[in-house]
Formats: C-alpha cells, structure tokens, sequence
C-alpha cells in the first residue's frame, strides 16, 4: 500500500474508534488530518456543516476519506424520546455522510480514492435504546451503496466501503449503549461487557480501515467488524 503524499481525511477523528483509525492511517504513512467539533483536532468544525467537505477536498486532496462523525446517541427508550433527541443521528450522522460524500462524487476525488463510512452492527439488528441511532447509521449503509453505484456509473475510479462495528465499550458510543442495556436487563455494566466478549477497540477499527485500503476488491460493499476482523456483508 503506496501512502508517500497521500491525504486521509478522518471526521470524529480525536475521540474513540476515530482516534483509532486516524492514528492508524498516520502511522502507515498518510498525511492524516482529523475534524471535530472539541479541541484536539487539526480542523475544528462540525463535520456536518455545509460547505466544509467543499472547502476541504479542494484544499487538501485527501486519496482517503473516513466518515466517522455522530453523536452520542440518546439511550432512553422510544417512548421517553422527543422527536428532536430522535431524529439528532439523523441530523449528525447521516448529514455528514451525505455532505462528505456529496462532495467526493461531485469534485471528484483523484481516480483511486477510496471512502470509509462507518455504519454500525445497530444498522442490521437494531438498539431500542438509542432513538433513531440504528436506522441513521442504516441509512449511512445506504449513501456507501448508492455513491458506489453512482461512481461507477460516471467511471470516476472511486470506491466506497461501509464498516459497521458492533458495540464498542470502552468508546463514547459503546460507554453509552453498555450502561444503557446493562441497565435495561437488571444487570451490572461489568457484567454486560464480559458476556460481550472480545469487542471492537479503536485498534481494531483502526485496523479494519488499513485493510480496506490495502485490498482494492474489499473495498466495496459493506462489512461488519469484530475483534476477529472483516466479514463480507452480502
């Protein structure tokens, strides 16, 4: 995998499995430029703002997007949500999916780029307790589909992957969902995360984007993410 001069852009990129995979990207010799929201990153901005992925691609010409931005999802049950706290992933999640990949199909990025969206293993079984989180990343799922299709409609080279990883404690995401159905099942936090198992570290993540990068027939369609690695989602 030739990096020399190479550009990946990674949005969420400071905290949890977005930290994992920036560092990851750097440490294989990317130019790596993180954007959050907090501190710490190299662009500071809402990654779902209109124009920024604009402004970014054309400034910097990154060969390797990593959609990772959301938000913290709200973990009380439908009936106590609003639909404001509801639909946020939507607002979040799925808006800077769409803006980031609105703007690598219409620029375009160089023919050989390569963009990761990061779904969720919520998008294929659901999480009653993180309002509209599964369906929003589900949706991510599908923009990865579509800007698939569309790129090579247009014969731009480009490729776009979805990774869903299943939940992560030890994240802000998978702090929150842990508590929330350790709560829901009458049990100890301790207790939920040992009967998961092994679980997706920002390692591991991190990981699963290089081997995305380094194998150009998996970069295609969608994978779900374990500790164990990749498999195909057909």
């Amino acid at each position: 995998m030739q990096t020399l001069g190479q550009t990946a852009v990674v949005t969420g990129g400071t905290r949890g499995l977005g930290l994992g995979i920036a560092e990851a990207l750097a440490k294989a010799g990317y130019d790596t430029v993180t954007i959050a929201r907090g501190p710490g990153a190299d662009i500071v901005a809402d990654a779902a703002g209109p124009g920024l992925a604009e402004r970014v691609i054309a400034e910097r010409a990154p060969s390797v997007l990593v959609l990772n931005a959301g938000v913290l999802p709200d973990p009380r049950p439908v009936h106590e949500q609003t639909w404001e706290s509801f639909s946020t992933p939507w607002e979040v999640d799925v808006r800077q999916a769409f803006e980031w990949t609105r703007a690598a199909l219409r620029a375009p990025l160089a023919p050989g780029g390569v963009v990761v969206l990061m779904s969720s293993g919520a998008a294929l079984g659901g999480s009653p307790r993180s309002g509209g989180y599964a369906g929003a990343k589900a949706m991510v799922r599908f923009v990865a589909r579509y800007a698939d299709d569309e790129a090579a409609r247009l014969g731009l080279g480009l490729r776009f992957v979805a990774l869903l990883p299943g939940l992560s404690p030890g994240t802000g995401v998978g702090d929150v969902g842990a508590a929330a159905y350790a709560a829901r099942e009458g049990i100890t936090v301790a207790a939920f995360r040992e009967r998961l198992g092994a679980v997706v570290t920002p390692e591991v993540a991190g990981a699963a984007v290089l081997e995305v990068l380094a194998d150009p027939a998996a970069a295609a369609g969608a994978y779900s993410v374990s500790a164990a690695g990749l498999t195909k989602i057909e």
